[in-house]
């Protein structure tokens, strides 16, 4: 997509999917020579940027505020006053099915939760495979980045003492508007926002990350080898639902909005 004209490009007819784009597209990105077919972004509706082909990666508590306001918060099974910051990442997953576009609605899932919860968070997109990566050679298999609402039902991450029961629920990943190649922005220095209802309830920086992008790289592909297409969602900032006293959860007819610096913005209604 040409996003200076607001224009749509379609992938050339070799390509079945956007996995395929980035595989071909790994060591470097090519000067984009569009023809003359393509569409205004304005005439369609954006889809998320990619459907993962296994389960999306997640980094918990990665921002020191929003460790601190988890583990107070009486939603963290186990969390230990003092001890709020780990030592090494936490690592968990969503699956391909929590994915929707960037405007869709999100279920609330009354009949499983009623603790529905938001999180803004970059994401980036693995472009060159690997395993044991170190992380000096890290950033060079990050082909690009985009923006992801890590949604969570609080009820079941504290009742079930782990997170998948959480964060797996059908369309808790909203992502896109779409992916922003590695070349084009600097993810170490991003501003990223999150509105509710046209609230600030989120205001961060990615320097702020506890364990950088090259250090989850290397922790995630310790003996696990990371192929061309996985996201990998780096943590959210302090001001999630929880943090509140007492806590403000999601209703039907709230609108969560995200944004990032030099990637766009995602904004969704929960129903």
């Amino acid at each position: 997509m040409d996003t200076s004209a607001q224009r749509i490009y379609p992938l050339d007819e070799k390509l079945s999917s956007v996995t395929d784009l980035i595989r071909i597209s790994v060591g470097g990105f090519s000067t984009f020579r569009p023809d003359s077919s393509f569409v205004a972004v304005d005439t369609v509706k954006l889809l998320a940027p990619i459907i993962p082909l296994r389960n999306i990666f997640c980094v918990g508590k990665n921002y020191h505020a929003h460790a601190k306001e988890f583990s107070g918060s009486g939603f963290e099974a186990g969390a230990v006053k003092g001890q709020e910051i780990d030592e090494y990442p936490a690592i968990f997953s969503k699956p391909p099915s929590t994915v929707v576009g960037p405007s869709d609605t999100v279920e609330l899932h009354p009949q499983a939760t009623s603790a529905v919860d938001y999180e803004a968070e970059l994401a980036f997109v693995i472009g060159r495979p690997g395993r044991n990566i170190s992380e000096a050679e890290a950033m060079k298999h990050v082909w690009g980045y985009t923006i992801i609402n890590d949604v969570t039902a609080r009820d079941r991450q504290r009742n079930h003492k782990q997170w998948l029961a959480g964060k797996g629920l059908d369309t808790f990943c909203p992502m896109g508007p779409w992916i922003v190649t590695a070349d084009e922005v600097d993810a170490e220095n991003l501003e990223i926002e999150c509105h509710v209802n046209g609230e600030l309830r989120q205001k961060a920086n990615t320097r702020d990350l506890i364990f950088k992008i090259p250090q989850l790289v290397a922790a995630i592909s310790a003996g696990l080898t990371l192929q061309s297409g996985d996201v990998i969602a780096t943590g959210t900032p302090a001001g999630v639902g929880i943090g509140f006293d007492p806590p403000r959860f999601l209703k039907a007819g709230d609108r969560v909005e995200i944004s990032i610096a030099g990637i766009g913005t995602i904004a969704n209604t929960f129903g």
